[in-house]
């Protein structure tokens, strides 16, 4: 879809326009000249004094004609970058408008694009704001529609009842710890994993550089007298490690972080079930360690062969009983809709077959083409559902976990995300992951240790969020993770300073 953008000349306008035609059509092209090669011309008149008063009129090559118009009040700030977030939203707002009633589509999401929904309603609790009044506000500034309105009321709620001292969690801190290796990459993925096999001494210098961040990052901790939240493995995959390896990267966990019995929680995802062996088992219940993932994505084994993922349904199930038998008792799992070649008839299998088993929570993700992965490079070979199909699957998804007994608690979305919907965790009551809360909802620094690991600094008194990432290579990380420690250490000596402490 070829689009002419007129009357709007900022640069900064061009992303925001770009997100929003992403939303409606799979290939879409914007640019800001008339010309005969548009298959649409938007014509915008936008004015900006104490309010902001902008149209919009879009013109189709059939000569069909759709317009908006949308006013508010700008608020004051010193900010010319807040200033300009509300003239971008007033924009996208009738911008959306006259796309929906071009194509028919109704985004469900209004005119969000952003990761983290569920931050706005938080932050009008914290306002104080009554929720019907929030509810309102949502629906009239970003035209979500009440569907997802009543969705992140219900995770908002969840996640105060988990966590009741949520908005007050800043002077203490979560740990993220990222193993870049996996048996296989999958088709769909482009998190920091290196197939483990042949790579021995790649691990071994890259464990040596993880202890070593570890010990120092402990040492910082203790002597802050800062408090752990809680402390989450992922990865690549962290159980592609022998038990050996395991068994000593917990206990540089028990002798170097602060007060370790006194973690709110302490996951492992052990999300490829031919990563799992009753020797890893064994060394996680040592460890007190019982929250993990086994991560089917789908029950169809034709799936899991398209997808690069080399173990098969039945192991997958075995390694979910055998888990059970050596104690673990909080087994989060992940489904995937609109994986290659899978409908309604598929995923309805998936969630039938989780249903003999009912882990404590279960992640249902809606598939997305994120930029860099195989998947995405080679699109004409994996064929996915179209947009109606996979609002199907989600909303199977919904009714089953509602029937089932599980609550949602956390979501996120993400770019190229198939038909603009969501990731969505759901639990059974009081065990869902505190750790996926606090990556989700920004509320504390997270420090992000080993091979492509992100932290995000949040700052105790502004909020503000400063990011850093190790590199995803392993050789990257095994040359320099002395210097990226330091580096850590110092944002963290600003943000936890005399004067930036909330203690």
């Amino acid at each position: 879809m070829r689009i002419s953008i007129i009357g709007l000349e900022d640069e900064r306008f061009n992303r925001p326009l770009q997100l929003i035609a992403n939303l409606f059509f799979e290939e879409s092209q914007i640019f800001k000249s008339v010309g005969e090669e548009a298959d649409i011309q938007i014509n915008f008149n936008l004015q900006v004094q104490d309010k902001i008063l902008v149209s919009a009129e879009l013109k189709s090559k059939d000569d069909k004609v759709f317009a908006s118009e949308y006013q508010r009040a700008i608020q004051i700030t010193d900010s010319e970058k807040e200033r300009f977030k509300q003239i971008k939203n007033a924009v996208s707002h009738v911008y959306l408008t006259v796309l929906q009633d071009y194509t028919g589509i109704t985004q469900k999401w209004g005119i969000l694009t952003g990761v983290r929904p569920t931050k706005l309603l938080h932050k009008k609790v914290q306002e104080g704001i009554p929720f019907e009044a929030a509810h309102q506000q949502l629906k009239a500034d970003y035209l979500i529609t009440d569907e997802k309105i009543e969705l992140m009321q219900q995770i908002v709620d969840r996640q105060l009842t988990v966590v009741p001292d949520l908005y007050s969690l800043q002077k203490e801190v979560s740990i993220y710890i990222g193993i870049p290796f996996c048996p296989t990459k999958c088709a769909y993925c482009t998190f920091p994993a290196y197939a483990i096999n042949g790579r021995q001494g790649s691990v071994d210098s890259f464990l040596g550089g993880l202890h070593y961040e570890m010990k120092k990052l402990g040492a910082w901790l203790k002597e802050k007298g800062i408090r752990i939240t809680t402390v989450y493995y992922g990865g690549g995959t962290p159980t592609s490690i022998t038990a050996e390896e395991m068994d000593m990267l917990y206990e540089e966990m028990y002798t170097s972080f602060p007060e370790v019995d006194k973690i709110r929680e302490i996951t492992v995802e052990a999300g490829r079930p031919d990563t799992i062996s009753p020797e890893k088992l064994e060394v996680l219940k040592k460890w007190k360690i019982d929250r993990i993932s086994i991560n089917p994505q789908s029950y169809t084994q034709e799936t899991l062969k398209a997808i690069g993922r080399h173990h098969t349904v039945t192991e997958t199930i075995e390694k979910y009983h055998l888990a059970r038998q050596m104690g673990m008792n909080n087994i989060n799992m992940d489904l995937i809709i609109g994986l290659p070649g899978e409908g309604i008839p598929e995923f309805t299998h998936s969630l039938n077959e989780t249903e003999k088993l009912m882990p404590e929570s279960l992640t249902v993700h809606t598939l997305s083409f994120k930029r860099a992965s195989e998947m995405t490079k080679n699109k004409e070979k994996y064929k996915v559902a179209d947009r109606g199909e996979v609002e199907k699957m989600m909303e199977l998804a919904e009714n089953w976990t509602s029937s089932h007994g599980y609550v949602p608690y956390y979501l996120y979305r993400q770019k190229n995300i198939l038909g603009n919907l969501e990731n969505v965790g759901y639990s059974l009551p009081s065990q869902e992951s505190i750790y996926n809360i606090m990556i989700m909802e920004e509320v504390q620094t997270i420090i992000g240790l080993g091979c492509g690991a992100a932290s995000k600094f949040v700052d105790p008194l502004t909020g503000k969020i400063t990011h850093f990432a190790n590199p995803k290579d392993p050789k990257s990380y095994n040359d320099g993770f002395e210097a990226y420690t330091e580096e850590k250490i110092k944002i963290l000596d600003e943000l936890f300073s005399e004067k930036g402490s909330p203690a």
